[in-house]
């Protein structure tokens, strides 16, 4: 049985071991199947992301920025997808650091299939694969977007190294947002799209940062705080994890925000009428409306949204 195999593991919000910083979003996952060192959940994370499609200049950003956090005895969270997440994943393992990966698939189906490779010195290196998902999971387009709850979800902050309008990363951002923590962004030129997301975030109020030493000041008063946190936040209970790893239904793999879909059909609806529909407020229609276009889904049109991919 896969929990059997040594470094796996199954959390839950009664584990003392699920991530403390976790229990406070309203949307945490009620099971997180983990490969690796567990207690990695707990440290002082801080989340990079960025294009998958970034410049040189972005990835060496990502790369120096990975290993200045790690240097200073800060986790390094990410999504282990290609361009910056690898990157950054691959400058705290030279700095000798942790690191923790968050997949939009299971523990067992690395994705992308070359960074297998990378996972496999994460593990070595005292770090962890982090999934919602059971491990023989498969990778979904509809999946990725639900992880970066995850990725900004058990870290202090977010640093967005390089992303265009309409990047995922951005969804990491505002969930971060929603969630209470930092965000951090890179400035780059105006008149390359790859850095119009992180310009428009830093207009929006998030902090301009230079260099690792920027952010750890930042989050100082964050660093205080959550070691105090740590523990009091924490359950004593335990739970059954094989039942939990038997159990299919508990893991949750049905389509996110299925409610909001269905109420999208062919002709053009607003985001104030879903609003209206759901019941959901109407900020957080935005953002999961964003996630479904971005999954394919949705297309946004003149006057609103319609149906492009009806799920099977």
């Amino acid at each position: 049985m896969w929990l059997q195999d040594e470094g796996n593991h199954i959390v839950t919000p009664l584990d003392e071991r699920y991530p403390s910083l976790m229990q406070q979003m309203s949307s945490h996952p009620p099971v997180l199947f983990i490969k690796g060192n567990v207690e990695a959940l707990n440290h002082s994370q801080i989340a990079i992301v960025g294009s998958r499609n970034a410049s040189i200049d972005g990835l060496r950003a990502a790369r120096e920025f990975g290993y200045g956090l790690a240097d200073q005895g800060l986790t390094v969270t990410s999504g282990l997808a290609l361009g910056v997440d690898g990157h950054a994943h691959d400058g705290a393992l030279q700095a000798k650091g942790e690191t923790i990966a968050v997949l939009g698939s299971g523990v067992d189906q690395v994705y992308p299939a070359r960074h297998k490779g990378l996972a496999q010195r994460i593990l070595e290196s005292d770090g962890a694969l982090v999934s919602e998902f059971r491990p023989d999971t498969k990778p979904r387009a509809e999946y990725f977007p639900r992880r970066n709850r995850i990725i900004s979800g058990l870290s202090l902050g977010v640093l967005v190294v390089e992303a265009a309008e309409r990047s995922g990363s951005l969804i990491t951002a505002r969930y971060a947002l929603e969630q209470n923590r930092e965000v951090f962004a890179l400035p780059g030129s105006i008149y390359q799209a790859g850095h119009a997301g992180a310009n428009g975030l830093i207009r929006q109020g998030a902090i301009l940062v230079q260099s690792a030493q920027d952010i750890v000041d930042e989050i100082q008063p964050q660093l205080e705080r959550s070691n105090r946190l740590t523990g009091s936040l924490q359950s004593s209970f335990h739970f059954d994890a094989e039942k939990v790893l038997t159990n299919k239904k508990t893991t949750a793999e049905a389509l996110p925000f299925a409610e909001l879909l269905a109420n999208v059909g062919n002709e053009p609806t607003p985001v104030d009428i879903l609003a209206q529909r759901t019941h959901i407020p109407v900020h957080e229609v935005m953002m999961k409306i964003l996630d479904l276009e971005l999954s394919g889904y949705v297309a946004s049109v003149p006057g609103g949204y319609i149906i492009k991919n009806k799920p099977k």
